[in-house]
């Protein structure tokens, strides 16, 4: 079968197109490279020894996905693209709305178009909002997002469920991460990130690397162990797997599901800090700062729904990830440039 992979040069993508690769399919990735590498692509052939085909364009597109659609016989969507920052979407919430909400819908009128109906959505754990009830599980209510990226999330959750109440054709999985961090084994392909990164690992990752000089921690009075934000960090690798099984789960079912990919263990700020220096034998200087908007105190999955429903847990610990974080980094320390 062959998968359309929206935005399969950017992190996440890049790692599940070889996962695909490797379990046999053939995968048509379309990417804008705003903030993504065709070199991640190109590695990512030498990793499977196989090929794909690219398409540089956008999911507002819709001629060219049209084009897509007619020229290749794809029997499922993994949809990744969009926007991911919080603290941008903050300060330029329409731009999020416009590219990951409007975007999804512009891709799922080009599917039904083409009648394809099995669609693996990239969402996230923002959904959940703030919850006094931890670990988070799958069917607590969504909507109470704190940022305008987490409502876009909802946004395009409550668009696809209502799709697939009003057309029994489609098939669509929800896949609400967690913090993915860490690279494939080889250190060929990882995070990448423009400019200044906006999340955690690629932050202190820069540091070690020299290219930041400190690592700025937002917030040290949450009502946490330490007092900096806890994370339910997931090895990027076990969620590329992730996907694999929900597209299993997809081919053999119709309507909309949702599963939480996590690992179920919280860690602080000062703890990831603490392992990634352990990991790389590097020194990671860091500054307190105030909170910042649209942060919550604690994320934790539970990710019981997917071991039960995919067969699917994360089977990579923090020591892997933070060793991986940082072959990734040590080997190329300027990213894909």
């Amino acid at each position: 079968m062959k998968i359309l992979v929206t935005g399969g040069a950017g992190y996440i993508g890049s790692h599940t197109t070889l996962a695909l690769l490797e379990a046999g399919f053939e995968v048509v990735v379309l990417d804008n490279l705003c903030n993504s590498s065709k070199i991640a692509l190109t590695r990512v052939e030498q990793l499977t020894t196989s090929t794909l085909t690219f398409v540089e364009g956008d999911i507002n597109d819709r001629a060219l996905l049209d084009n897509v659609f007619a020229e290749h016989r794809i029997g499922a969507v993994m949809h990744f693209a969009g926007l991911k920052a919080v603290g941008e979407s903050v300060v330029q919430p329409l731009m999020y709305y416009r590219n990951n909400v409007a975007g999804t819908l512009i891709l799922c009128e080009a599917m039904a178009a083409a009648k394809v109906f099995k669609l693996v959505f990239s969402s996230s754990a923002t959904v959940y909002g703030e919850t006094n009830e931890m670990p988070l599980h799958e069917q607590l209510p969504t909507g109470s997002a704190t940022n305008p990226y987490g409502q876009s999330k909802v946004m395009v959750e409550r668009c696809l469920s209502d799709l697939g109440a009003a057309d029994p054709r489609w098939s669509i999985a929800l896949l609400r991460y967690f913090n993915p961090v860490g690279a494939h084994s080889s250190g060929l392909i990882g995070e990448n990130p423009n400019g200044r990164p906006n999340n955690l690992l690629p932050y202190i990752s820069q540091v070690a690397a020299g290219k930041l000089e400190e690592l700025a921690v937002y917030g040290n009075d949450y009502p946490t162990t330490d007092g900096t934000g806890v994370r339910d960090y997931i090895h990027v690798v076990d969620l590329a797997d992730g996907h694999l099984r929900a597209l299993q789960a997809i081919e053999s079912s119709h309507g909309v599901a949702a599963w939480n990919l996590g690992t179920g263990v919280g860690y602080s700020v000062l703890q990831i800090i603490e392992a990634f220096e352990k990991a790389s034998g590097c020194k990671i200087p860091y500054r307190l700062f105030p909170r910042r908007d649209g942060d919550i105190a604690e994320c934790r999955a539970d990710s019981s729904k997917a071991l039960r429903e995919l067969g699917w847990q994360s089977t990579r610990g923090l020591a892997e990830m933070m060793m991986d974080t940082w072959r990734w980094t040590r080997q190329n320390p300027t990213g894909y440039s």
